[in-house]
């Protein structure tokens, strides 16, 4: 890919970051709205279950929205427009029945976003997928590194709710710019990242990706990796107030250094797989977060503790674009944005459990407990991408 091509995969990657933004976010706050609101873990890991479950019930119509009208950048925006006035709103009615309703319409415009926006960069860039999935994924990093730091430091001077309007700004910019910038292209046939599917041929491809084994392989692979990073997402933050026993702005440090690592790992691994194979990176990658997710629970020193966080997320998210590419080498352009939903569906649907019955079982016998589980779930998936085919970026460039 030339430098000079490479603005749409980054302002894209923006999207991605203010979408990780909202929910990086709530995942900060969690600890002080479990306080102020007197939940317990399970209540609390509740919120997060119904985010992972709007976000399943989504994908009945995303990856069909995406594929049959090819608006990829419209969707994009109107992903971020609901999900920041929902994220603003959190102001007006800083209460659980609300933020009820504003989990929900996070889930759904999350999943609205990454059918849209994988699909329009793998059309886009077809020849080097691996590496502009990678800057899709280097903003999910971006987003989550500054979103813990940013509402840390905000919460030493406002309350959780303000902190979560504030927040809804950014958002707002980055959907404006995108709508500015890409839209007017969208529909170039230079670029066909516009590429649509009639109704007919849309159901008969869809039938036919549901049973290739390998789509189904790489979707339960992503959907146990899903769990053990949404975990650590819901229970990180838990763990450092609680058990560690941290203040909000060290809480923020703590999951930012998660993050910032992924920035770093993200365009590695996504050149490598380019290169090398996605099997190989991916194995690589949740290999690394199996271990070391057993071995935090032993860690009782914060600064310690971050640090093999930082670690943590250097090979927890460098898996994450390999996997998006892996899924669009198995199936066709066309299909792309129903690729997507079914591979977020399935991390959506399998995830979707794991924070309640994570709190559940961290009310009962502790949160250490929780790590152990969530890395059984990284070696599950280990395993599980030790016994898929391998697959080059190039395998559907002429599908």
């Amino acid at each position: 890919m030339q430098s000079r091509d490479q603005g749409p995969a980054f302002l894209v990657a923006l999207g991605h970051s203010a979408t990780h933004w909202i929910i990086g976010t709530f995942y900060v706050l969690l600890p002080f709205i479990k306080e102020d609101l007197g939940l317990s873990y399970a209540e609390t890991g509740g919120l997060i279950t119904l985010f992972h479950a709007s976000s399943f019930v989504a994908n009945a119509g995303s990856g069909l929205a995406v594929d049959v009208t090819g608006r990829r950048v419209l969707l994009q925006f109107l992903a971020l427009v609901i999900g920041a006035a929902a994220l603003a709103a959190t102001s007006v009615f800083a209460n659980l029945f609300w933020l009820y309703g504003v989990i929900v319409i996070v889930g759904i415009t999350n999943n609205l976003w990454h059918p849209a926006a994988i699909s329009y960069l793998s059309n886009r860039f077809p020849t080097s997928r691996g590496y502009a999935l990678s800057v899709h994924a280097l903003g999910a990093s971006f987003g989550d590194t500054l979103a813990p730091l940013a509402a840390g430091a905000l919460l030493v001077w406002m309350g959780w709710s303000s902190v979560a309007s504030t927040h809804a700004l950014p958002v707002l910019a980055v959907a404006a710019a995108i709508l500015v910038l890409l839209g007017p292209g969208e529909k170039s046939a230079a670029t066909k990242p516009h590429a649509k599917i009639n109704r007919q041929d849309y159901w008969l491809g869809l039938k036919k990706m549901l049973k290739d084994r390998a789509v189904l392989g790489v979707a339960g692979m992503a959907g146990l990796r899903s769990m053990t990073q949404n975990g650590l997402l819901v229970f990180l933050p838990l763990y450092l107030a609680n058990f560690l026993n941290v203040g909000p702005f060290l809480l923020g440090v703590g999951m930012m250094a998660m993050q910032a690592s992924g920035l770093i790992a993200a365009p590695i691994a996504g050149v490598l797989s380019d290169r090398l194979g996605r099997r190989l990176i991916v194995l690589a990658g949740l290999g690394g977060t199996t271990v070391v997710i057993f071995v935090m629970p032993s860690i009782d020193q914060v600064y310690l503790f971050i640090i093999t966080v930082g670690v943590l997320g250097f090979v927890l998210f460098a898996v994450r674009p390999v996997i998006h590419s892996w899924m669009m080498d198995l199936t066709p352009k066309q299909l792309g944005g129903s690729a997507t939903s079914l591979l977020f569906g399935v991390q959506a649907g399998l995830s979707m459990s794991v924070p309640v019955v994570g709190g559940l079982i961290a009310d009962q016998w502790g949160l250490p407990i929780v790590f152990y589980i969530l890395a059984l779930f990284g070696m599950a998936a280990t395993v599980m991408t030790f016994l898929l085919p391998d697959s080059r970026s190039d395998r559907n460039e002429s599908a």
